[in-house]
């Protein structure tokens, strides 16, 4: 009974921890963009800074990950990002300045964008170590990420969007208390095996599937880096803001519920087609919305866009990659889903709405998802003769 207590107590912890962390990640998504353009900056430099962040991220996460390997501790280097991000938040809370922003910013994506895959690391072997799904403690970070979304809305709403950064002092430092009560794991983050990359690449079907998910990614990555703006020139306040980001955030749960239980039942292309057009259909209605409240309804489509096409898209990459390589594999994907699409949707993204205008943003976001789905769809419907020792990417 003693130690089912001390298990309880430790994935309380790590859940509160969790919680909050993602809850900081809801402010950098939502928030941040606002704050900039308080502050004055053009679209494209709103564009810029975000670029910063997956740009670094890149060296950020694979440094701090084998800071955490040859340390062997999480729980440290969490407590040292947290802490950096407080910093690095009230330095940027000192100046108006693009060129000192760009720096400062650098240096707090550099600890920011590490948080996630440590924190998930941790709850992956505190899961394990207790018998539990790990789903039931990752699960808190969707929700928190939801409920503070809608919280900052209301409290920046409140106060000047130029007290951003003191709330997000507040949330890291609250997130850093938590640190201290976690239990500490030796690093379980995957180590990449670059020597498998070339041996990987050469499987034409990976290719076709990276470069879809690449299309896919830059029209989701300029709606995220501008959302939160295009609510504000539609004349939404920060409070319709945070109910469009939980809105989105609570709408992917069931979504991620249903097809864990159900979804190796169902064809990985077609689904993936599905959520292609889901994402095209999306953007299509934001470009054409005229109201704040029809794109916050529109929010409710982040379920079976996003939600179907993660969840389907891990499922076929650890289907087409060895398992001895499944690391290197996901770095690969990571590389196309977030860094690299992140790179060209922000320092493209911000010139084309400043210059074209939102319309023509999210219609130019559409016709990279409809690229995505064209490419899902000409290989679910062109079936190659298989070659032996060799994997199809078919479904």
């Amino acid at each position: 009974m003693k130690s089912h207590d001390l298990a309880r107590s430790e994935v309380s912890w790590l859940r509160a921890l969790i919680f909050t962390i993602y809850g900081t990640s809801a402010l950098v998504a939502s928030y941040f963009p606002l704050f900039y353009a308080e502050l004055g900056f053009s679209r494209t430099q709103i564009g810029y800074i975000y670029a910063v962040g997956p740009m670094i991220s890149l060296i950020s996460n694979l440094l701090w990950s084998y800071a955490s390997d040859r340390y062997r501790t999480i729980k440290k280097i969490l407590f040292i990002l947290l802490a950096g991000q407080i910093l690095m938040s009230f330095f940027l809370s000192m100046t108006t300045q693009f060129g000192v922003i760009m720096l400062i910013i650098t240096l707090y994506y550099s600890f920011f964008y590490p948080v996630l895959p440590l924190s998930d690391s941790l709850a992956i072997s505190t899961a394990n170590r207790h018998h539990r799904n790990f789903l039931s403690i990752r699960i808190f970070g969707s929700i928190g990420f939801a409920i503070f979304a809608l919280l900052i809305g209301y409290v920046l709403s409140a106060i000047p969007s130029i007290t951003t950064m003191g709330v997000s002092m507040i949330i890291a430092g609250a997130a850093l208390f938590f640190t201290l009560f976690v239990k500490d794991q030796a690093a379980s983050v995957a180590r990449v095996d670059f020597s498998g990359v070339l041996s990987i690449l050469k499987q034409k079907e990976l290719l076709w599937f990276l470069g879809c998910v690449f299309c896919l990614a830059l029209g989701m990555r300029m709606n995220d880096a501008f959302l939160s703006i295009t609510l504000h020139d539609l004349g939404a306040g920060e409070e319709l803001i945070g109910w469009a980001m939980l809105m989105s955030a609570f709408s992917e749960i069931p979504i991620f519920l249903l097809l864990t239980k159900y979804g190796s039942k169902l064809k990985e292309l077609p689904l993936l087609l599905m959520a292609s057009l889901m994402f095209a259909l999306r953007f299509l209605l934001v470009g054409i919305s005229d109201s704040a409240t029809s794109v916050l309804l529109i929010q409710l489509m982040h379920g079976v866009s996003f939600g179907i096409f993660y969840v389907t898209a891990i499922r076929m990459l650890s289907r087409l990659i060895p398992p001895q390589f499944q690391a290197t594999g996901l770095a690969l994907f990571t590389v196309m889903w977030s860094s690299l699409s992140g790179l060209c949707s922000g320092a493209f993204g911000g010139m084309l709405f400043e210059n074209f205008g939102r319309e023509n943003f999210y219609f130019a976001a559409m016709g990279t998802a409809l690229l995505a789905a064209i490419g899902f769809a000409s290989r679910y419907f062109y079936r190659a003769k298989p070659k032996k020792h060799s994997k199809e990417f078919t479904s």
